[in-house]
């Protein structure tokens, strides 16, 4: 890329950084409030100590990181499949999740989903741990491609499973029980009200924030390292992109809506890691014998359209 281009681009992969800290600095926090009752600003300090410690514990390139990650994704996973047993019958679930708008608010959460499912900073993460030498043979980065393949449809298969249990355990619970849920205390609070203490909530809530420290910190050595050419030590990286999340909290700002709208900024920068992949992948000069089918490159630029459609579509209501 040209440098201006390169660079610009480098800012927003910095902006999603930033914005995946909000995310888990408040959703770190609300789950520490809502376990013990700790006030929201000292929750979030607490989190980001324990998101330094483990990065501490599990430093980049090693399989520690790797095994700290999974097992805080598992407690994710487990969480909301034991809250979504604990609902009852899902009858009618699969009906339920069909897709269908009404309304601004429903597209801002549908887009909010997006970006918490496919998050730009990690396809330039996964991008880099993909990489083969180039002089390998060209069996051997086939069978690379395979197991990276493999390993994203498992990772996006279980967001999108986290997804659907967190739908259907509200739906099952709270829908026409004249309790509301705008916000996270009081989906927990009504939780507790339908099936008991909701505490698998808060720790798989607990676990997410966690588990994306790492990932985002590690994905900002990758985009660092990949448009400027440098690298700073993790800590300081870590320090520097959980400042501005900790300032919307002390500002006060409600939490659950920070939270939506941090997702909402993912959604709209995946189109700046999407578009330049689609356009390297496509191209045989690049890729050689492992350039995209045509068929590939036409789903997603089918896709591409999508997520920019949506993207473009909550702009022109803001600005109306």
């Amino acid at each position: 890329m040209p440098g201006p281009v390169a660079r610009g681009l480098w800012v927003q992969a910095e902006l999603v950084a930033m914005a995946t800290d909000l995310a888990e600095f408040v959703g770190g926090a609300v789950a520490l409030h809502l376990l013990f009752g700790m006030p929201l600003l000292p929750a979030a300090f607490v989190v980001a100590g324990c998101s330094l410690l483990l990065l501490m514990l599990a430093p980049e390139g090693r399989r520690r990181f790797e095994t700290v990650t999974a097992v805080l994704l598992l407690v994710i996973l487990a969480g909301f499949a034991y809250q979504s047993c604990a609902a009852g019958s899902w009858t009618g679930a699969l009906e339920g999740m069909r897709p269908r708008l009404q309304g601004t608010d429903s597209l801002l959460l549908t887009t909010g989903i997006i970006g918490a499912t496919v998050m730009p900073h990690v396809i330039y993460l996964r991008s880099s741990l993909s990489r083969v030498p180039a002089d390998r043979p060209l069996a051997r980065k086939r069978q690379a491609l395979r197991a990276h393949r493999t390993a994203i449809v498992v990772a996006l298969g279980l967001a999108g499973l986290v997804n659907a249990a967190m739908l259907v355990l509200a739906a099952s619970t709270l829908h026409g029980s004249g309790r509301t849920a705008e916000t996270l205390d009081g989906f927990h609070r009504g939780l507790g009200d339908v099936l008991g203490p909701g505490a698998a909530f808060a720790l798989a809530l607990l676990a997410s924030g966690l588990a994306s420290a790492g990932v985002g910190t590690f994905a900002g050595q990758v985009i660092m390292r990949g448009f400027l050419h440098r690298q700073v030590p993790l800590t300081l990286r870590r320090i520097l992109t959980m400042t501005p999340p900790l300032a919307v909290l002390a500002l006060g700002t409600d939490p659950t809506r920070a939270l939506v709208l941090s997702q909402v900024v993912l959604s709209f920068c995946t189109p700046f890691a999407l578009v330049p992949l689609l356009l390297f992948t496509a191209r045989r000069s690049v890729m050689g014998p492992l350039v995209n089918r045509p068929s590939t490159t036409v789903a997603a630029v089918l896709v591409c359209a999508v997520v920019v459609g949506l993207n473009l579509f909550l702009v022109g209501q803001a600005l109306l």
